[in-house]
C-alpha cells in the first residue's frame, strides 16, 4: 500500500486521539471517555457491550465507583485507513496492565492483549469520533479485567 502524506496526517491525527482516549481513562477514570465516541458510538468488549454514551459514562462510573484501581492502556501497531474523507478504519494492539489498589503495585505481565477495530466518523466541524470500538482478545490471564457482568457476581 502506497503511504501518502494524508495517510500519514490521518495516522498520527487519530493515534493521537487513541493516545488522549486512554489518558482519559488511566488518569481520570474515563469521564470524558464517552465524548470521544459519537452520540450513538459503540464500545465493544468480550464479555460486555455498551452502545450510546450514556450507557459508556455509566459503564466508567461503574469502574470508578468499585474503588481504587491502577491501570494502564498501551497502545502499540496503530494503522489508520482512510475510508473516504469523514471515515477510517484502525487496527491496533492494546496491552493492558491492570489490578486493584493504589500503586505502587507488584509488576506483572499484560492481564489482557486485545486486537482493537476503531471505526471512526469525523464531523462536519472537522472532529474524530469513534463510532465503534471492538476489543479482540488474543491473549488474557492473571487479574480479571473489570466487568460489571462478572466480577461482581
Amino acid at each position: 500500500m502506497h503511504i501518502t502524506p494524508e495517510r500519514i496526517a490521518l495516522t498520527h491525527t487519530l493515534h493521537a486521539l487513541l493516545v488522549d482516549y486512554w489518558h482519559e481513562v488511566d488518569s481520570n477514570w474515563g469521564r470524558n471517555a464517552p465524548n470521544y465516541y459519537t452520540p450513538d458510538g459503540v464500545f465493544q468488549g468480550p464479555a460486555a457491550s455498551y452502545a450510546g454514551r450514556e450507557k459508556i459514562r455509566q459503564f466508567y462510573k461503574w469502574r470508578e465507583d468499585r474503588g481504587a484501581r491502577t491501570v494502564v492502556h498501551s497502545v502499540i501497531n496503530f494503522q489508520a485507513i482512510p475510508q473516504g474523507d469523514d471515515k477510517a478504519l484502525c487496527h491496533w494492539f492494546l496491552m493492558l496492565y491492570a489490578a486493584d489498589g493504589k500503586p505502587p503495585l507488584p509488576t506483572h505481565p499484560p492481564i489482557q492483549i486485545a486486537y482493537m477495530t476503531d471505526h471512526m466518523v469525523r464531523d462536519a466541524s472537522g472532529d474524530w469520533f469513534v463510532e465503534h470500538r471492538k476489543f479482540e482478545n488474543w491473549f488474557e490471564g492473571g487479574t480479571p479485567t473489570t466487568n460489571p457482568n462478572l466480577n461482581d457476581k
